[in-house]
Order: structure tokens, then sequence, then C-alpha cells
């Protein structure tokens, strides 16, 4: 009993520790957020592009991509081609610029399939950083509750599935890449990430369906399933964190990945129903 009362002081010291020092540099970042989200337009596109130029940095570091010089700066000459498209409203456009810097990409990467494989890849993933969610706030209807839906389901899954995690503990949810992740985690996680997206969804349709609650736990599953993908390469090229730029949260990469997996499906599922034109009608509009 002794010992079990030891464990759960040092598990809960460490939780005050680590808190302490992601706590203030988290808040920065959720105001930084959400100012460039209300204003949207170029600052937040702006903002955005900005954070899919670092994730690709940091990507082509942690992969090792060969030539780096000349793949890095494709990268973010297609990045910013890609956003000033999108700025001109040409998101087709847009798309077929990182489709075309991603093949590009990975033929000029040497050393192989594989190491083609991941350059290329990396580049489509940075595109999706800022993609999806800049053509869902660019919805004249409901762009910036689409914004706020995604944050609003990402980031209470994240929390919730910290704290889930950490207080009931339970089965691993996946061991062998990313340790610390339960089955209690990823279910409360989903729980209020569902309850969040619901809420924001009513509010901004003034109705509740129950497609929202169904939309809303994909995406809150999708981004869970972003966050060990990202673990998954991380731990393959033997790296704890994307790099140090965030304090107490590593890297850009780090933080938004769950983001970046959710931000994708919703832009996917909005544009199944309303078009390239309003993705964000189309998502939440039921």
């Amino acid at each position: 009993r002794r010992g079990r009362k030891l464990t759960e002081a040092t598990a809960t010291s460490s939780m005050a520790s680590d808190l302490k020092r992601r706590v203030p540099s988290a808040i920065a970042m959720i105001v930084a957020v959400l100012a460039a989200t209300w204003f949207g337009g170029f600052p937040f596109l702006l903002f955005w592009t900005c954070a899919a130029l670092i994730v690709w940095y940091e990507w082509a570091s942690i992969v090792r991509v060969a030539h780096k010089t000349t793949v890095l700066a494709l990268g973010f000459f297609t990045i910013a081609l890609a956003a000033v498209l999108v700025s001109i409203h040409a998101p087709l456009a847009a798309l077929g610029a990182i489709a075309a810097g991603t093949i590009l990409a990975a033929a000029l990467t040497s050393g192989g399939g594989i190491a083609r494989l991941w350059s290329g890849s990396g580049l489509l993933y940075a595109g999706l950083v800022f993609l999806p969610v800049v053509l869902l706030r660019n919805d004249a209807e409901l762009g910036l509750h689409a914004a706020i839906w995604l944050y609003a389901v990402v980031w209470l899954t994240d929390i919730a599935a910290y704290f889930s995690g950490r207080f009931i503990g339970g089965p691993k949810l996946a061991p062998a890449i990313s340790p610390k992740k339960t089955w209690s985690g990823a279910l409360g996680g989903t729980l209020f990430g569902v309850i969040g997206g619901v809420g924001v969804a009513a509010y901004a349709t003034g109705r509740v369906a129950l497609m929202h609650a169904v939309i809303a736990i994909a995406v809150s599953a999708f981004s869970q399933a972003g966050d060990i993908f990202e673990s998954f390469v991380k731990r393959k090229f033997g790296k704890k964190d994307s790099s140090g730029i965030l304090p107490g949260h590593g890297g850009v990469m780090d933080r938004i990945d769950a983001f970046i997996a959710a931000a994708a499906l919703a832009l996917l599922i909005g544009m199944s129903r309303g078009g390239a034109d309003a993705p964000a009608t189309g998502l939440l509009q039921w």
C-alpha cells in the first residue's frame, strides 16, 4: 500500500511539473491561434503558412532528407506558391501545386525508394498543415465556426485524453509506438471532443443533429491517429521531439500532429457535401 501511495505521489508530482512547463506556452499559442482565426483572411493564411513551413523543416530534419538544401528550398517554394494560390481563390491549383511539389521532392531525393517516399510524403504532410483549415475558414457562411469547431474537437480530445490517461490508466493504446497513451485516455478524449464538437455545431447552425456527433467522433479518432502517426515517425528515426522551438512542447509538429489529421478529414467531409466553395457549410450544416 505504501509503495502504491509513493507511486501515485510521484505520478502526481510529475504531472504537476509537466503542466507547469506546458501551460504558459500553451496559453500563448492558443491566444495567437484564436486571434488569427478571428481576423481570418491574410493574417490567418500567414499564420498557418508559417506553421507549414516550420513543419516541413522539422520533417526534413527528422527523416534526414538527402540533398537537404535543394529539397528544403523546393518545399519552401511549393508551400509559398500554394499559399499564394489559396489567397487568389484557386484552391484546386494549390492542391495541384502541393501534389507536384511532393512528386518533385521525391524525385530529387537520393538514397532509394524509401528515402524518396519519406521526403515526398513530408511535403504533402506540410501542405496539410494549412490547406484544409484555411479552405474551411474561407467559407463565407460558416468558416469561422468550422475553425472553432476543429479547435474544440482537437483540443478537448487532447486535454481530456491526457487527464483521463493519467488518472484512470489501464491498458496501453499503442505501447510499441507511444507507451504513455492508454485506451482510457483515448475514450475520455473522444467523449469530450464530441461534446465540444456538438456544442459548437449546435451554436453555429441552431440545431443538434445526430451527424454532428458522428462526425465529431470520426474527427476526434482521426486526430488521435495523427498523434500516433507522428510518434511512429519520430520513433522510427530515433527522435524524441520534432524540434525544440516551443518551450515544454517540443516542435510545431509535436503540437499540431493531431490537428493536421483532423483538419484533413474535416475538409474531405465538408467538400464532399459543400464543394470547394462551401466546405465549412458542408461540414456543419445537417
